[in-house]
């Protein structure tokens, strides 16, 4: 269900042009949200609508209205639920919305290191598929699951997993890398069975 709801926001920040920023944010505040609060699978879509909503509120300087993101969940909740909603996110996040993202890290190694065009999207795309499965990757700090979908990237696309200038600039050992990475390889493998379609067509679109 979770890999369904999360493509679903790749839908709807593509559908919109929000920021990948947007998403990333959508996701975490989704999570704290979660890790604190029960939530019957029926009120899932809202929570990541309004999730969204806040995100886009914070993020981007024109933010869609309410009424278009209750638009593209086909009228299944009310703009009342959707803001109703996001004040119980806002509550239960003690209105905490600042946070560092793997999305931000990635940004920032690829300017310093040069990085190409072809390595950067693989490594957000890796990066992206791993915002599926929180269970596996909650527990990782954003700055190691950048670095990790870093190595991964360059391996896939034949070039020499890690550097000195890497391991300089992130402060990780390519051993520290060595469990995200399994993790993600394998999620990059089975992404097709992950209900990824958005995302997939995002990047395909992008490259």
């Amino acid at each position: 269900m979770r890999s369904i709801l999360i493509d679903w926001l790749v839908e709807v920040s593509e559908e919109y042009k929000l920021d990948t920023e947007t998403l990333y944010l959508s996701v975490f505040y989704l999570d704290r949200f979660l890790s604190q609060m029960a939530v019957v699978r029926s009120k899932l879509q809202l929570v990541g609508t309004a999730a969204m909503y806040i995100a886009a509120k914070y993020e981007e300087i024109y933010p869609p209205e309410v009424g278009e993101f209750v638009f593209l969940t086909d009228d299944s909740y009310t703009k009342a639920q959707v803001l109703r909603m996001e004040q119980v996110i806002l509550k239960i996040l003690s209105f905490d919305l600042c946070t560092p993202t793997a999305y931000v890290f990635i940004n920032t190694y690829a300017v310093l290191c040069d990085m190409p065009d072809k390595l950067k999207y693989m490594t957000l795309y890796i990066s992206e598929l791993s915002l599926m499965e929180g269970e596996t990757y909650l527990q990782y700090l954003p700055s190691l699951m950048s670095s990790a979908s870093v190595a991964l990237a360059r391996h896939i696309l034949g070039m020499e997993m890690w550097t000195p200038r890497l391991e300089e600039i992130t402060t990780y050992k390519l051993e520290d890398l060595k469990t995200v990475v399994l993790h993600l390889c394998h999620t990059h493998k089975t992404a097709k069975e992950l209900n990824t379609q958005a995302m997939r067509e995002k990047y395909n679109r992008d490259t």
